[in-house]
């Protein structure tokens, strides 16, 4: 679970530029970028970390365990080989290197939308939807692919009945829980046309895509049969909020690809090579 630390500093008192032996003055504070790869330990609470994402205000440590844990980007807030230093953001990259995008692609430099085709992709839910546009978002706005939520999977059969999909107008489904002998998978079943496309992945739910380390658990607590499933989690995790409040913890963690799992990584991506392919005849 990430841990955002805007705190006053317990190891050194209250001030961590004032009265402390291992701190040299305010102006001698040595700046350093958040360059990948960069280890650091964080001054007021000993976590010990590799740097593996930053933005505006915080940097994401990541510990030799694949423990994860996000701190503010304050003056003198971490040590480098007991050093006290000021990590910043780093100076864009002057590599001839690509920009890549949050889903590993080669990100467009001024990207203006291409114009939303007829295909479309639908999730059963906002959770869905927000997932896949915080990662896939760049390529789907490269691509002109519009991402639609179903709200379940019950009605599937006359959501694509009126639809209507045809060669130029195909239709991605993803859906939840995919398994055999599911009542998703016998929905799926009933969809046989060659311009409909319905993939899954194994997961309850969306949140277990989050691969646990990203968010500094072990692993995705089990749900008795019975119990609703987001209720279960947010109890053997001890968090005290309401399921909207625990997605935006769970998403905001989320920086890339790399922070999801293969199962609904490889499905998105059959998705949107299935809705973009050229169509026989076309130019």
């Amino acid at each position: 679970m990430p841990t955002y630390s805007g705190r006053p500093g317990r190891r050194y008192g209250g001030d961590v530029l004032a009265g402390d032996w291992r701190r040299p003055r305010r102006g001698r504070i040595r700046e350093v970028p958040a360059e990948p790869g960069l280890v650091v330990e964080s001054a007021d609470e000993g976590f010990c970390g590799a740097v593996v994402a930053w933005d505006k205000q915080t940097v994401t440590l990541e510990d030799r365990h694949g423990r994860r844990r996000v701190f503010d980007l304050a003056p003198a807030a971490f040590l480098i080989d007991g050093e006290p230093v000021t990590v910043v953001r780093p100076l864009p990259s002057s590599s001839s290197a690509p920009a890549r995008s949050a889903s590993g692609s080669i990100a467009v430099p001024g990207l203006r939308a291409r114009t939303a085709r007829e295909s479309r992709i639908y999730v059963e839910g906002v959770h869905d939807a927000e997932l896949v546009e915080r990662v896939w978002g760049h390529d789907l706005r490269v691509e002109g692919v519009v991402v639609e939520r179903l709200e379940g999977v019950d009605h599937l059969p006359e959501v694509v009945e009126r639809f209507a999909p045809g060669p130029h107008r195909r239709l991605g489904v993803l859906v939840d829980h995919l398994v055999p002998g599911s009542k998703e998978s016998r929905i799926a079943r009933l969809l046989t046309s060659p311009h409909v496309l319905v993939v899954g992945h194994p997961f309850v739910d969306v949140w277990q895509a989050v691969k646990p380390s990203v968010l500094g658990i072990p692993a995705w607590p089990e749900v008795p049969r019975g119990r609703p499933w987001k209720e279960g989690v947010l109890s053997a995790l001890g968090w005290r909020e309401e399921p909207g409040e625990a997605w935006r913890r769970i998403l905001g963690s989320v920086r890339s690809y790399a922070d999801l799992e293969p199962g609904l990584l490889g499905r998105v991506e059959e998705l949107i090579d299935f809705v973009t392919a050229p169509q026989e005849g076309s130019n």
